[in-house]
């Protein structure tokens, strides 16, 4: 028996899923179509362990998860995996981007050291057509440099709880976060802005890069002040913050490793 461990990195649009955890239901799910295109591939039922698990309707450019294959004696490239995999994933909408063999000592999830997200926020008052399911579309206005200062509150590492879905199964409510930027550039040519949230940290709990910006977005309309960014962090209460942004405009980007 010859068992390699193999890291792939995973790209998805995720509207048509119920998220990436397979679900006992057998509902669908994005790690359910990679488990079933590789037992398609190689007659082999596996589990792949994912870097971080997505919600429903949110999307993967850069996802990594890992899996023990025994392919036995055979030559297998990452080229040739992949390209199997992808075989059996069509129609749906996922891709593997790239395999690598790696040391029976990785892990995705806790091997990882940074994970980017980017959050998509269209202003317009057109509906959506092309993004459409990619992004979350409003006609309200922002206020770019507003939302910017109540970001720089949330830099660090703090409790954030009140950032917290209330189903979030993390142990600890203490998180890094160590980037928040966001920018703004047109979207269309007729007025239409684009708002870009880039955050970066080891990990997050269960909704909390949406919670952020549901709640930057008020800071953005002018409902709230800049320094009430502080004032709901500290008081560590789910009902002090924002509303959930929609799970559209969510990607997860990229996830880093030790070199």
């Amino acid at each position: 028996m010859t068992i390699q461990r193999w890291k792939i990195t995973v790209e998805y649009d995720g509207r048509p899923f119920s998220g990436w955890q397979r679900q006992e239901s057998g509902i669908a799910s994005v790690q359910l179509a990679i488990e079933d295109a590789i037992h398609k591939f190689c007659q082999q039922r596996i589990t792949i362990h994912v870097a971080g698990r997505t919600d429903a309707g949110v999307h993967g450019r850069g996802q990594v998860a890992h899996f023990d294959l025994d392919y036995g004696d055979r030559k297998l490239t990452a080229y040739d995996l992949a390209k199997a995999i992808n075989a059996h994933l069509r129609p749906q909408p996922v891709a593997i981007l790239r395999a690598e063999p790696v040391d029976a000592e990785f892990h995705a999830r806790f091997s990882a050291i940074n994970k980017l997200y980017t959050y998509r926020l269209i202003s317009r008052s057109a509906h959506t057509t092309i993004d459409e399911g990619f992004a979350w579309q409003t006609w309200r206005q922002f206020d770019i440099d507003a939302m910017r200062a109540g970001a720089k509150h949330l830099l660090g590492q703090h409790d954030f709880t009140t950032f917290r879905d209330s189903e979030c199964q993390s142990k600890s409510p203490v998180k890094t976060l160590d980037r928040l930027d966001i920018e703004s550039f047109d979207y269309d040519g007729f007025g239409g802005k684009e708002i870009r949230f880039h955050v970066e940290g080891r990990s997050f709990l269960h909704h909390q890069v949406r919670n952020m910006v549901g709640t930057l977005a008020l800071v953005g309309e002018g409902k709230w002040q800049p320094d009430d960014i502080r004032s709901a962090l500290e008081q560590r209460d789910r009902t002090k913050g924002g509303p959930t942004a929609p799970s559209d405009g969510l990607y997860l980007m990229r996830v880093d490793y030790p070199k």
